[in-house]
């Protein structure tokens, strides 16, 4: 179970990146891109922290706070998603 703990370092690490890298950029399709790009790393955060708490405790309170953070982090990344690509999309156009 080891992994799990390296994937929600590693993703609150990406988060973190991404919301920095959005005050250092001056372009405002590029900082709604970073924006999304750091939702889809939240959405992976909060549903591994999620899971991995289930896994250690295995009580019924975490089951239920585990699904909430599962439905919560599942809306974030598929709404960064949705946005990243949108936002990918526009650049392209953009820079032709």
């Amino acid at each position: 179970m080891v992994i799990f703990p390296i994937v929600i370092m590693i993703s609150l690490v990406l988060y973190v990146y991404y919301k920095v890298a959005i005050l250092r950029s001056n372009d405002a399709l590029n900082q709604l891109y970073m924006n999304a790009k750091g939702k889809i790393c939240l959405g992976i955060f909060v549903v591994f922290f999620g899971i991995n708490q289930y896994l250690y405790y295995q009580t019924q309170l975490a089951l239920y706070i585990g699904i909430v953070f599962l439905l919560l982090g599942g809306l974030q990344f598929v709404d960064g998603y949705k946005r990243a690509r949108h936002y990918r999309n526009e650049r392209k156009r953009l820079s032709r």
